[in-house]
């Protein structure tokens, strides 16, 4: 079962907040976002330092500092940002890409079935991009 974790939750609510509220204020600070999505700086912090080190935000120390995207909200999908902070979205651990060779995969009747579902898994998460997330009303997320 694919279970997505708080990080990877989290990471996903402030790609969104940052998209709707960076305008053209340039870079936004860290505790404003804690604030807005009720995340301890701290946790917050460590989900940054990834996005930031992936390259979908640019940070800046000091007065006036803070995070911003790199990229338009429409470049980023919903499954880079997952795959980033969660790693592999895969239904069984036969289909990660470090898996050893099962030596049953010939034969096993049941692979194809998860080859699909995992096709359709990241077919649905590279489908939604960030500003697909900002045009919705809450109700309909």
């Amino acid at each position: 079962m694919i279970m997505i974790s708080t990080k990877g939750r989290y990471a996903l609510r402030v790609m969104v907040d940052m998209a709707l509220h960076q305008g053209e204020t340039g870079y936004l600070p860290l505790k404003d976002i804690a604030l807005r999505q009720e995340i301890s700086e701290k946790y917050l912090e460590s989900i940054l330092k990834g996005l930031v080190q992936a390259g979908m935000l640019a940070g800046v120390r000091g007065k006036g500092g803070g995070y911003r995207l790199t990229r338009k909200p429409e470049e980023y999908t919903i499954g880079s940002i997952l795959r980033l902070t969660e790693g592999e979205l895969v239904p069984v651990a036969c289909l990660e890409s470090n898996a050893a060779p099962c030596p049953r995969a010939e034969g096993c009747p049941t692979l194809p079935m998860w080859s699909k579902l995992n096709g359709m898994i990241q077919n649905f998460f590279d489908g939604i991009s960030l500003a697909d997330l900002m045009d919705k009303p809450e109700d309909e997320q």
